[in-house]
């Protein structure tokens, strides 16, 4: 078997001899991504459960964005559509097949970077098709192709990657890989980083961890570890939903069935802690070996989750809802020529309005093809609004709006309707619903929320009955076939 270094080193000889220029005026990108972490679930953002001393230095370091959202998901996957907005750009109703495939009139935020003189590197988690991930890297290592690791298959203890494949065809079969996920993905980031830095163009490091995603019922020999009775319970913690969503008997949720006990949760949120902790330490290592590179200076660095999770919170345990917990993202950028350090804004934005923001920090042209706001702005000290609102999808029958101090959510289940309205100012939680108290302002919110639906395509009519055909669930037969771009 061919070594790491020798692998990185073939693919990077063929970065450079692609023909670009040295761009070295331009800002290397080290872009860090975890899998399924909660907003909130960061020490430095008030989190008293938690021990993460790394994100923290980011976050000191950087600009947070602390009211992030990923715009949702057509199917239970989301991190599949998430993943494929931030490449691409693009909402969640502009990426084909739930972002499954990413089709090539979509180009890719790495595709993009590579045009413009860019050395691009991935390693870990690529949720879309092989495709579309050699048109955006040029060079690879401990690459994983899929969802998460299964239960079945020892989970992260033994992760199945992949080398480089410069063909894109990735036919040979993948390895097991010999640690813990986590630190396997560091490992390749070292190793690229300690060469990258040597060479005369920029960088982007894609840096895709699959934690603090499930299984986690083994954890690694580092990191801390928590003892479920000092875990200290969210405030919005409810033994199950008050009612059906649509989603209380997906595979998230029936990892620890509802009705759920204050000690289950506990349980539950140590070993999630546990995840989040370890991934947290490898981002370390990898910040580590930034630094040894004397490059810090010269790279932006952004730290991100795909998308959120319940994790106890409004009686759920997965993310396939509209709740903060699940929708909102962490996210923080850190432009080494920016004054701002340490400074949080609480702009709406959306996860894939990273993608044009990049493009603006380092100077490219952003494609025709990506519909994000560049939130350069607000790392430049705008009070602006650059987006009025957030309006968030779940399959067909979950619609939300975001907007000033309040989210409406509505429902609807086998023609069943539930409204919810919660004043996020008062109540982060979204514990008080007050759609019934407050019937015109639910009323003025799904008004808005209709208006939405039509600018963004989407294939649901919230004014009818069941607002898509007999209002069956969606399958993923239909998703898939849903939105096509060609």
């Amino acid at each position: 078997m061919k070594t790491m270094k020798t692998l990185l080193s073939a693919s990077l000889a063929l970065t450079a001899l692609s023909g670009c220029q040295p761009e070295t005026e331009k800002p290397n990108i080290l872009f860090l991504l975890v899998d399924d972490m909660q907003s909130d679930a960061i020490a430095a953002l008030g989190n008293k459960n938690v021990y993460t001393p790394n994100i923290d230095g980011l976050i000191a370091e950087g600009v947070t964005f602390t009211r992030t959202y990923t715009n949702g998901a057509l199917c239970g996957a989301l991190s599949m559509p998430s993943r494929a907005m931030l490449m691409t750009g693009r909402g969640v109703f502009e990426v084909q097949s739930d972002g499954m495939k990413i089709p090539e009139c979509m180009v890719t935020l790495p595709e993009q970077l590579r045009a413009n003189g860019y050395q691009t590197f991935a390693t870990g988690k690529w949720h879309s098709d092989h495709a579309s991930f050699n048109r955006s890297f040029a060079a690879g290592e401990n690459i994983f192709f899929g969802g998460m690791h299964p239960y079945e298959k020892n989970g992260h203890c033994s992760p199945r990657l992949y080398h480089y494949d410069r063909t894109g065809q990735y036919k040979e079969t993948s390895f097991i890989g010999e640690e813990f996920s986590s630190k396997m993905f560091a490992d390749a980031a070292i190793e690229f980083l300690s060469t990258a830095a040597k060479a005369q163009n920029p960088f982007m490091a894609f840096v895709s961890f699959t934690s603090p995603h499930d299984p986690r019922n083994q954890l690694p020999d580092y990191g801390k570890k928590y003892k479920a009775k000092d875990i200290i319970l969210p405030t919005n913690f409810l033994p199950q939903h008050p009612f059906d969503n649509g989603e209380l008997a997906i595979r998230d949720e029936q990892i620890l069935p509802p009705p759920r006990t204050g000690e289950q949760l506990q349980e539950e949120l140590a070993l999630y802690y546990g995840m989040v902790s370890e991934v947290d330490e490898q981002i370390g290592r990898v910040l580590n070996a930034l630094n040894a590179t004397g490059e810090r200076e010269h790279t932006v660095i952004v730290f991100a989750s795909d998308n959120g999770l319940a994790m106890g919170q409004n009686g759920l345990l997965g993310k396939q809802s509209l709740y903060e917990h699940s929708v909102g993202v962490p996210m923080l950028i850190i432009d080494p020529r920016s004054k701002k350090h340490g400074f949080k804004t609480d702009a709406l934005c959306y996860l894939y309005d990273l993608y044009p923001t990049l493009c603006d920090i380092v100077g490219i042209e952003i494609p025709a093809s990506v519909t994000g706001v560049s939130l350069k702005p607000l790392l430049e000290g705008t009070t602006d609004k650059l987006r009025d609102d957030i309006f968030l999808a779940y399959s067909n029958q979950q619609r939300a709006l975001v907007k000033d101090d309040y989210k409406y959510i509505i429902y609807n289940v086998e023609g069943k309707i539930t409204e919810q309205l919660f004043n996020l100012k008062k109540d982060p939680k979204e514990m008080a619903n007050l759609a019934d108290a407050m019937p015109q302002k639910a009323a003025a919110y799904k008004e808005m929320l209709i208006q939405r639906l039509k600018e963004q395509q989407d294939f649901c009519n919230i004014d009818t009955p069941l607002w898509w055909k007999d209002g069956h669930k969606i399958t993923w037969d239909e998703l898939i076939n849903l939105y096509i771009f060609e």
